[in-house]
């Protein structure tokens, strides 16, 4: 029995691998050289209760390399509680192509039932750009965003995945980074292998011609993660997705602080994951299975158990090292030995939360 299990074992080992040699056989760079080529460009960002985060990324928005002529920036106040919209307001104020929207409380659910994909929805109708870049008010953005992400529209492109990472301030942000890098490193691979995979809210850019054929965030179905829906409704409509992973495109965000902040933000993640198509839930559910499979190995036999987890840990370690490494990072090869345990503890919280009977908050909204 014990041998069926280290089979079944190696074989979600080997997942690691190939996505270890995909990185390194398989890996595309999307960009070209659009010096002689700027379009208009709209940035769009939902706000709400922010007041702590968004100067940070007012900062980096005020030192984008890009003509201020060709660039505007347009940040809705979804109905804060906090001075979000004073912030906003006062970093705008003197400059033509810097422009608050408030929401309105009669512009609730105008476009979407989802409060931050109607935010974008109006930003969208207002906005003049050939294309439109997205990321989110507790994020920051390095000064080379706008060009690069722009010479990665080709020909057919419709929406580009950027490349995030989390900024880890302690062990707990350090997991959550970890996290991160393993679930964008898959949907790279995937994407460049020409799959379906999703968008990206906090680094995405979408032409706007793909936006308007697609119908945008107003005609999205009901969803809590409007990046999925959009990205395929993009896909729908005929355009073609591709993820860029350069230091140049690399946005921050910022960890969860909290086990119930991240419980919750995983919750709404999850609402996602059940409308993927069954092979991208095969994908996902190989991580998880893993973990039972060893304890069972570790409980016939602790030094095979442990020799399969070692294995395992070793080429997700260079699968993970890889990704960071064309992002321009370095990781913690300590934080990577242990990273599994955090999963363990992760994916189990989280499947439990996410059938606890209750309502999924979001920025201060419940959502049923």
């Amino acid at each position: 029995m014990s041998w069926v299990l280290v089979f079944f074992a190696f074989l979600l080992i080997l997942q690691y691998a190939i996505l270890f040699v995909l990185v390194k056989k398989n890996w595309k760079n999307h960009a070209n050289d659009q010096s002689g080529r700027l379009p208009m460009v709209s940035i769009l960002i939902a706000a709400r209760n922010e007041e702590k985060d968004i100067p940070h990324l007012l900062k980096c928005l005020s030192f984008l390399d890009y003509p201020e002529d060709r660039l505007e920036i347009l940040l809705a106040d979804d109905q804060s509680e906090d001075k979000t919209a004073g912030c906003i307001s006062a970093w705008a104020e003197g400059f033509s192509n810097r422009k608050l929207i408030s929401i309105l409380p009669e512009q609730t659910n105008l476009y979407h039932p989802n409060g931050k994909a109607n935010a974008l929805a109006i930003l969208a109708h207002q906005a003049r750009g050939e294309l439109f870049f997205f990321t989110d008010a507790d994020c920051q953005v390095p000064a080379t965003w706008l060009k690069e992400g722009v010479g990665c529209f080709q020909k057919d492109v419709g929406l580009v995945i950027g490349i995030t990472q989390v900024r880890s301030l302690d062990f707990f942000g350090e997991m959550q980074e970890l996290d991160w890098w393993n679930t964008l490193g898959i949907v790279k691979v995937v994407t460049d292998l020409g799959f379906s995979t999703t968008g990206l809210g906090n680094n995405m850019m979408i032409s706007r011609e793909a936006y308007e054929n697609c119908g945008g965030f107003a005609g999205l179905p009901y969803s809590l993660t409007e990046d999925l829906e959009i990205s395929r409704s993009v896909k729908k409509a005929g355009y073609k997705l591709i993820h860029q992973v350069d230091p140049r495109l690399l946005v921050t965000t910022k960890a969860e602080s909290t086990w119930g902040d991240l419980l919750r933000q995983r919750k709404r993640w999850m609402t996602g994951v059940m409308s993927l198509s069954t092979g991208w839930k095969i994908l996902l559910g190989l991580q998880f299975l893993f973990f039972p499979l060893v304890g069972f190995l570790l409980f016939n036999s602790l030094l095979l158990g442990f020799g399969v987890w070692l294995l395992k840990i070793l080429f997700q370690g260079l699968f993970l090292s890889e990704i960071a490494g064309k992002a321009g990072k370095n990781l913690n090869f300590g934080s990577v030995l242990i990273f599994d345990l955090y999963q363990i503890l992760t994916l189990s919280l989280t499947i439990l939360y996410y059938f606890w009977p209750v309502q999924t908050q979001w920025k201060s909204r419940n959502y049923p």
